[in-house]
């Protein structure tokens, strides 16, 4: 029977068979719903046809694969959305619903798109995240300098040393560590401030 689709030429087109196997006519070969919600987050486009009536089903499979993803705990629709979104079956306004969600998801992914070259953006040029960087640094070498202070001096130092110049030394040590977190803190409430 005829396919009652349009597709254009890169549209893949998967067909499902009565036994409820999804078959990839691109690739020859059967898929599962899992291999199909990968399809879509790589972009590729599909059709799902009734491999018997030629039927477009996509939406079906689709929202088949939305609920296998929620019952496996990804939950990202709300009970509230659900119960708001099967009030508006058969209101006078349904017809508006579909434009605007699809309407609403496209602003959201440019949205996500955005957000993400900032992020990346922030990460390589930001001077906040360089601040953090050689925060980092100097934690690492006060971590470095207070397992100096308890480490234990090697046995020909024990004997030239006295244990006042060891006090000393810890006390200058100490004192030091002191400086650099009153330093860290300050730096951290001047970032702070500016976000």
């Amino acid at each position: 029977m005829a396919d009652k689709t349009n597709t254009n030429e890169e549209t893949i087109v998967i067909k499902k068979y009565a036994n409820r196997r999804l078959y990839n006519t691109q690739k020859s070969s059967y898929v599962t719903l899992d291999h199909l919600a990968q399809m879509v987050r790589e972009g590729q486009d599909f059709v799902v046809t009734d491999a018997k009536s030629g039927e477009d089903i996509t939406r079906s499979v689709l929202t088949q694969i939305i609920f296998e993803e929620e019952s496996k705990g990804h939950n990202m629709l709300p009970t509230k959305f659900l119960r708001q979104l099967i009030g508006l079956y058969g209101d006078s306004v349904q017809g508006f619903v579909p434009g605007y969600l699809e309407a609403s998801m496209d602003t959201f992914a440019k949205n996500q798109d955005d957000l993400r070259e900032q992020m990346q953006g922030a990460v390589t040029g930001n001077p906040a995240m360089a601040g953090f960087e050689a925060l980092a640094r100097q934690n690492m070498e006060w971590f470095d300098s207070a397992m100096r202070m308890f480490k234990p001096p090697a046995a020909d130092e024990a004997e030239t040393t006295t244990d006042n110049t060891n006090q000393e030394a810890s006390d200058v040590e100490l004192g030091d560590l002191k400086a650099q977190l009153a330093q860290m803190q300050d730096q951290l409430s001047k970032l702070v401030d500016k976000s």
